[in-house]
């Protein structure tokens, strides 16, 4: 008390200075810009434009949902990356173009809009989304229904769609416009031309580099720089990437893990052999759940689908093991199956209807009026609560799998023409069976599988071990400590911020977000989990967004810089070999090698590899000369050019330079937007959040 009564005043004072400027700081945040870090839902800023993970986190679910459409299977950190990835580029396009479109003044009117949306060339977005599967034809009554729909949904894919399309109109004058702007000259159509068509004949003597012994080479400080000063262009990195090397302490089954499943495994099959209720029992026991519903061929694993499928029912296969797991199957029941079905369907909502009787008798009213003729696609448009009512409930055609059990079972167990009524988790469908195609053998199968993994022992074995490596590596020079402990270590180079892979690893993310959060040097904090094993890890280098320093590209131009080493000595060697090539082969012992019909865009020596300094010092000389030795990728060369054969003159100018045109055009609005990224000032963090 003492204390704080004789230094009261200072407190005071320090007290009221800090409110103030806690106060000012307050004020400075709620602008908008944190005064002493980056906001924390801040993903990443592109011209002063902050993009926010509360909108940017759904779009790249959305991509990640896409994916595991078009793929199948679960998400990985692979497929996360590249819808991180896609959501990102579209948003670096949609604000630098559109401060393009504005600085340029390239807009969409309303009755561009209006002849996108339902005029006689309309959108390709429209084409894609109302166009007859059957036909390929504009169905302008659906479309009209949808522009027209009152529903607030339909008013808000409506206003999605519209803004879509502004967009890609927008998109499509920005890259004729862009195109436009390039241009090919007569005097370039024509070298183009002799590039592809003119044809070198000539002669080499080489000698390889692989002729010197490396441990014959002493590298110096110069020949580095010189190496490095000569090649600084192909050390530009487009982006900040990081290096770390890793130890793995492996979780995988030892021989006690593999016996004690293989023991559980094999109770299993025994009780299954036994068991009253298939279904049940492989629900129950199953680490993989496989619908209990009749499958085609090709759905299993390929080590056992052959075999499975090769059984008659009542059969039991297993337990077999192949790949991490064991798999035990009854074939329940086989039959012979329609490949595929077209189907049309009218889905009630009981909860629209006024319950699940209602639904049911109007279900039963709806099946019995089209039994005795009436308009099934009508009937549809005025009941079913499904998005395809507008096409009178046509579903198109569809294989096994697409549809919800019930459904798939009624759809392809029943016969072209029936009519049928079947609940599903949506509601009552009545479904009307068009036609039925092919046919094949489906199998319903009971399917158990269990995975060989590691026992909770080995992997706290595992953990325990990774965890004093970590405490004890910390001081340490990390690669020799790991060394000692009889570990391998591991190198993970180039990694860039948001990649989902990284050599050696199957689930590297966290790992790479604290690289990205570490110094040059340090251990990350933690201990990483891969699907079979532990990870820690040692961050090795950053390398920054530029021109690399000779430092950060030494030990990865090393074996260059020796061949440039190498290539001075051969050069040296063949210059005084002599005044003529037969001369030259015979002093350095080398076979003299013809080559025929080489052109300069396509500059491979057969045999050897791609050559370009050769080639294009071969179409730059006169024939019958013996050339200075030239330093090629391979080794260095000598060479005396026989002859060239011109081709005959250009045929259709205009068509060469359409064709050039072309290619260009194709090019140019992807250098564009490379060139508007170059020059706009982004912020990427999103390291921070995926």
């Amino acid at each position: 008390m003492t204390f704080l009564r004789n230094r009261a005043g200072y407190i005071l004072v320090f007290a009221i200075g800090f409110a103030i400027v806690a106060f000012l700081v307050g004020d400075a945040i709620n602008v908008g810009k944190p005064f002493w870090s980056a906001n924390q839902k801040v993903v990443g800023s592109i011209d002063g434009n902050d993009i926010n993970i509360d909108e940017f986190g759904p779009k790249v679910d959305q991509g990640v949902n896409q994916m595991k459409q078009q793929y199948g299977g679960s998400a990985n950190a692979q497929m996360t990356a590249m819808a991180v990835d896609q959501a990102w580029n579209a948003e670096l396009a949609k604000v630098l173009l559109t401060k393009e479109y504005d600085r340029l003044g390239l807009t969409v009117s309303e009755d561009e809009l209006l002849d996108l949306l339902q005029g006689q060339n309309p959108s390709p977005l429209i084409k894609q989304y109302f166009s007859n599967p059957q036909t390929g034809q504009l169905d302008r009554a659906t479309l009209m229904n949808f522009l027209k729909s009152k529903e607030p949904q339909a008013l808000q894919q409506s206003t999605m769609l519209q803004e879509e399309i502004k967009n890609q109109a927008l998109q499509t004058k920005y890259s004729n416009l862009i195109r436009n702007s390039v241009y090919v000259t007569s005097l370039e159509a024509t070298d183009e031309y002799n590039n592809r068509n003119k044809l070198a004949n000539f002669k080499y003597v080489s000698l390889d580099y692989a002729s010197v012994p490396d441990k014959s080479v002493k590298l110096t400080d110069a020949d580095y720089s010189e190496y490095y000063d000569q090649n600084k262009a192909r050390f530009n990195n487009p982006q900040e990437t990081r290096a770390f090397e890793y130890v793995t302490f492996s979780i995988s089954p030892n021989k006690a893990d593999s016996l004690a499943i293989k023991t559980q495994v094999d109770k299993i099959a025994a009780d299954f052999q036994v068991a009253k209720n298939d279904s049940l029992f492989a629900a129950i026991n199953s680490e993989v759940k496989v619908p209990f519903t009749y499958l085609t061929k090709g759905k299993l694993d390929p080590a056992i689908d052959s075999a499975v499928f090769a059984l008659p029912a009542g059969s039991f296969y297993g337990p077999k093991l192949t790949g991490n797991s064991y798999k035990i199957i009854k074939v329940v029941a086989t039959r012979i199956s329609p490949d595929s079905v077209k189907a049309s369907h009218i889905l009630i909502d009981p909860a629209k209807v006024g319950g699940e009787d209602r639904a049911v008798k109007l279900a039963d009213s709806l099946k019995a009026l089209i039994l005795k003729g009436g308009n099934f696609a009508e009937l549809a448009k005025n009941y079913s609560v499904d998005g395809s009512k507008d096409k009178g409930g046509e579903l198109g055609t569809f294989a096994r799998g697409a549809m919800v059990p019930e459904f798939e079972n009624a759809a392809f167990d029943g016969k072209t023409g029936d009519i049928k009524v079947v609940k599903s988790q949506f509601g009552y469908h009545v479904i009307k069976i068009e036609k039925q195609i092919g046919s094949s053998k489906v199998a319903k199968l009971a399917y158990v599988e269990k995975a060989l993994a590691a026992s909770s022992k080995t992997q706290a074995a595992a953990y325990k071990a990774a965890s004093s490596f970590l405490a004890d590596v910390k001081g340490n020079d990390f690669s020799k400590f790991a060394t000692q402990k009889g570990l391998k270590v591991g190198v993970a180079d180039k990694v860039a911020p948001t990649q989902g892979f990284a050599a050696g690893l199957d689930n590297p993310r966290k790992l790479i977000q604290d690289a990205y959060a570490a110094d040059k040097g340090d251990v990350l904090p933690e201990i990483y989990t891969m699907s079979n094993a532990y990870v820690v890890a040692h961050l090795t280098n950053i390398s920054p967004k530029g021109i690399l320093s000779l430092a950060d590209v030494k030990k990865e131009i090393e074996p260059m810089v020796i061949n440039a080493v190498k290539a001075k000595q051969l050069k040296e060697k063949l210059a005084n070999a002599g005044s003529n090539l037969d001369q030259v082969a015979a002093k350095v012992a080398r076979p003299v090698n013809p080559v025929q019909n080489v052109v300069f865009a396509n500059p491979v020596i057969p045999g050897v590899a791609q050559e370009n300094a050769l080639v294009g010092s071969v179409f730059g000389s006169q024939p019958g000369k013996v050339s200075a030795p030239v330093q090629g990728e391979r080794g260095v060369y000598v060479f005396t050019v026989d002859g060239f054969t011109n081709p005959a003159p250009i045929a259709n100018m205009f068509k060469q330079k359409e064709s050039m045109l072309l290619s260009l055009g194709q090019r140019s609005l992807g250098s564009a937007f490379q060139a508007l990224q170059e020059n706009a000032k982004i912020k990427d963090n999103r390291v921070k959040f995926y």
